[in-house]
């Protein structure tokens, strides 16, 4: 009897060790579904402490996750594909990457990282591509704006994105086309009065103020992802720290005289040596975006991911993770980055070498990192005020928004030097 009974508890344990024990995510392009949701169910894993296990360039960069009933069947409920693999198969693709011979990399995610998105109350989520892939996907986050960056409020958080914000107090430059129109008037109104709530004379020296409170979050350790306007003016009002560049239209008195000349380029984040547009009609920060002369067509628009040695350089191999090189462009009010205007220590991570334009750069600052991504709308190539929200369920697989789902997870994962 004993020994009946020891076979069947031998033929159980067995039985399990034979079940799968792993869940695939598969990114390549034909096997997942929904892509955008795919990050969603990873963090929201993370989130419920499991780890994850991110597979740099196996298959677009899968995930892969313990298997457990309430992951599979949030799967199901986002309609994210997934594979259920055995311990033999889990072990065979590791072994895989782990091979000297393979451009691949297996980065543990062991925590759910806090987002806040830096983003003006009242916008819609369809104002910003950041906010409504994170509420796509359904990763949550905290909106914060002005109040809550000067009260350090940020120290709660390990990812911020910043909003299409104008940090160097001209309102975006829309003077030219939207003075009279009644948003432009309303928006001025609220920034003016609560730049004055604040204890600030002018809305450039609070928005000032807000950037350095930015700038010492990624000092300290964070991670700051920002796209279109957020990019140039965030690193424009850095380098014109205590030089007035705004003109009467903007603050009530006039700029300070030949202030190009004053421009610091060393506070700059990623742009050097780019000369200001002094124009208040034009709807242009400065020479550091492309917009304005570009020629090339709609349907030849795009850019290429650079490869990388995912082993010695697994952070710009995670934030390129895609299934394709090849990601169709969209403008911006800051589209893209002349090239000769990026740093040299800045990792160009995305270009159109035809154009000669950098479109998604990466760089360190102090202990934290940044992303710069330009343009507005990955699945709307020339968004404009007014224009219907993009429907992400028409687009669950666009590649342009993965690249901003690979800086929402990156600060989740177990960290390794960056080589390059």
């Amino acid at each position: 009897m004993a020994f009946k009974r020891i076979c069947i508890i031998l033929l159980l344990v067995m039985g399990f060790s034979a079940k799968a024990s792993m869940i695939l995510l598969p990114m390549d392009e034909t096997s997942q579904q929904n892509h955008l949701k795919a990050y969603g169910i990873t963090y929201w894993a993370l989130d419920k402490s499991y780890k994850a296990n991110w597979l740099l360039n196996y298959r677009g960069g899968s995930f892969l996750l313990p298997d457990a009933e309430q992951i599979r069947r949030e799967c199901q409920i986002r309609g994210v594909s997934f594979e259920v693999l055995s311990d033999g198969e889990a072990n065979a693709i590791l072994d895989e990457i782990s091979s000297p011979s393979q451009n691949m990399e297996n980065v543990i995610l062991e925590k759910a990282p806090k987002i806040a998105v830096y983003t003006p109350p009242g916008k819609q989520p369809w104002d910003d591509a950041v906010t409504m892939v994170l509420t796509y996907a359904e990763i949550p986050f905290t909106a914060i704006y002005d109040e809550e960056v000067l009260s350090d409020a940020l120290l709660l958080y390990d990812w911020l994105h910043l909003h299409h914000e104008d940090f160097t107090g001209q309102y975006g430059k829309f003077f030219g086309a939207y003075r009279n129109a009644p948003w432009y008037i309303e928006q001025k109104k609220d920034a003016e009065a609560l730049a004055a709530k604040l204890g600030y004379a002018k809305v450039s020296q609070e928005k000032l103020a807000v950037a350095l409170k930015i700038r010492n979050f990624v000092i300290g350790g964070g991670f700051m992802f920002a796209m279109c306007s957020a990019t140039d003016s965030f690193d424009i009002a850095l380098s014109a720290e205590g030089v007035d560049i705004c003109e009467p239209m903007f603050d009530g008195d006039a700029s300070q005289p030949n202030y190009q000349s004053q421009i610091d380029y060393n506070n700059s984040f990623a742009f050097k040596d780019f000369i200001l547009e002094r124009n208040p009609q034009v709807y242009e920060f400065s020479d550091i975006d492309t917009t304005n002369g570009r020629t090339i067509l709609m349907d030849k628009d795009y850019f290429t991911l650079m490869d990388y040695s995912a082993k010695w350089d697994p952070i710009p191999s995670m934030l390129c993770q895609n299934h394709t090189q090849l990601i169709k462009g969209f403008m911006g009010q800051t589209t893209a980055f002349k090239a000769d205007r990026v740093k040299s220590n800045i990792l160009v991570m995305g270009e159109n070498k035809q154009t000669g334009e950098a479109r998604y750069i990466h760089g360190t600052k102090g202990k934290g990192m940044f992303t710069f991504y330009g343009g507005h709308d990955p699945e709307d190539y020339q968004h404009r005020v007014g224009d219907a929200p993009t429907v992400l369920d028409l687009h669950p697989n666009s590649p342009g928004y993965r690249l901003i789902l690979n800086n929402v997870l990156f600060p989740a994962a177990r960290k390794k030097k960056l080589k390059t």
